[in-house]
This record gives structure tokens, C-alpha cells and sequence, in this order.
């Protein structure tokens, strides 16, 4: 299975991929242009748990990964912050 976190921003994501068999991590970030976004994710080995931080603009990346059969988790944005002890800003979380 792959764990993804995902970062969404108005005009691109940042992914943080682990694999749970090999414990493989891999981080990318995709650009919201043409269809790179939706060619990415169809090409995700399955399955697949994808992460995001609720936002106002993020209706159209739950609707994608519905069309593609990708379970996706929206975590409340204090309760993200509140599970990490330390204060340091980073995506990975």
C-alpha cells in the first residue's frame, strides 16, 4: 500500500509518498496544469490513502480521487497541528 500526504496549494501540490512494504519515501510536487495531476495519481499502484489538511479549494482533489477509486482522508487543520509536539513548520506532517 502507499500512504501519501499531500499539500495542496492553488497551483500545485507536494506529495510525500511511502511505500509500507519497502518503507520507500519519495516526495514530489505536481504543477495544477493540463492533466498532469489526474495522469499521476491514475498511474498510482493500488492501493492507495491519500492525506490532505481541509481547505476551501480542495472539493475538486476529493472528486478526482473518488474518480479514481483513491481513499482520501481530510484531517482538521488544528487537530493536524495539535498531533505534532513540535512547533517547526514542514509538509511532511
Amino acid at each position: 500500500m502507499r500512504i501519501i500526504g499531500c499539500d495542496l496549494q492553488s497551483r500545485e501540490q507536494t506529495l510525500a509518498m511511502q511505500d509500507t512494504t519497502t518503507g520507500e519515501i519519495e516526495k514530489t510536487t505536481l504543477k495544477h496544469e493540463e492533466n498532469i495531476v489526474r495522469e499521476f495519481h491514475s498511474k498510482l499502484p493500488r492501493p492507495v490513502r491519500v492525506g490532505i489538511e481541509a481547505t476551501g479549494s480542495m472539493q475538486w482533489f476529493v472528486n478526482l480521487r473518488e474518480e479514481r477509486g483513491i481513499e482520501c482522508l481530510v484531517g482538521h487543520r488544528a487537530e493536524i497541528r495539535a498531533a505534532e509536539p513540535r512547533k517547526q513548520k514542514h509538509g511532511s506532517r
